[in-house]
């Protein structure tokens, strides 16, 4: 393709339509026999988005492979009784209830350094952690698949570099300076092998601890911190915003399909204080 990026400064593929050959990737990675972990958070109410998250995810992500989905929610008699297909397996993981995102941004970091020493380390190959309030719509494969990878926000992928909300704050530990960085990454999305999604949920989670000590936090918090990691680490594969579109944006002609998008609640079906309430 002429009309987007499809390699980075630094090598990096950048996944698009177009850009990939299903067959050929599959018969690459099928012998390997890998196994995928991908890890959601589904706390208080967010725990409506999981039949969603995980029917579709069942229709259209890593077909062919071995997954396990690792459910983190404070409401493990809430989740979903969903049909996985073969060489598919769920855990659901307790979590502590929070009343603040921001504490929940921390404990997701906490809680994926645990989970990564303790049990994928020796279990899985590769890793994607992806927000519960997202449905697929379009193929998820092993197109994705590389060392770390990132995801570019569908909100400022063709804005002027000027504008992206880089934490500009120097006394938080996600600070990034004044004319630095590449892309801004969105948070939804993000993954890898196994050691190297290790070594990055652990320098977040030593950055987040860091800020809160110092009473500050980074103005997209989890976010913030991913860009800051990655304008240091750079990615050695980056999504397109295909693998993480929302509802409420028009489809541009650089997007030929969305594979996943963020879903926007049905406040008839479920409690109208939904969006009233903090997390």
């Amino acid at each position: 393709r002429k009309d987007v990026i499809t390699v980075t400064p630094w090598l990096a593929p950048v996944v698009w339509e177009e850009t990939f050959d299903t067959t050929l990737i599959d018969a690459i990675y099928k012998t390997q026999n890998i196994t995928v972990a991908t890890t959601v958070f589904a706390p208080g109410k967010y725990v409506w988005f999981l039949k969603d998250f995980l029917e579709s995810a069942e229709r259209h992500y890593m077909q062919g492979y071995h997954v396990h989905y690792y459910i983190f929610t404070d409401q493990p008699e809430a989740v979903p009784m969903v049909t996985l297909g073969a060489n598919r397996s769920l855990t659901t993981l307790k979590i502590p209830s929070s009343n603040r995102w921001q504490e929940i941004t921390l404990h997701r970091m906490e809680k994926l350094q645990k989970l990564i020493k303790t049990q994928l380390t020796n279990e899985v190959d590769y890793m994607f952690s992806l927000n519960v309030d997202t449905k697929f719509s379009g193929h998820w494969g092993a197109e994705t698949l590389g060392d770390i990878v990132a995801v570019i926000h569908p909100g400022y992928y063709s804005r002027p570099y000027n504008e992206f909300p880089y934490e500009r704050r120097p006394e938080s530990q996600a600070y990034i300076p004044q004319g630095m960085g590449d892309y801004y990454y969105g948070g939804a999305v993000f993954g890898g092998r196994v050691e190297e999604v290790h070594r990055l949920v652990k320098t977040c989670l030593m950055q987040l601890e860091l800020d809160k000590a110092n009473s500050i936090e980074a103005m997209w918090h989890e976010e913030s911190h991913l860009n800051k990691y990655f304008l240091y680490n750079k990615p050695t594969k980056i999504l397109s915003p295909e693998y993480q579109w929302q509802e409420l944006k028009f489809k541009i002609n650089d997007i030929k399909i969305i594979r996943v998008s963020q879903v926007t609640p049905n406040l008839t079906e479920m409690n109208p204080d939904f969006l009233s309430d903090s997390m």
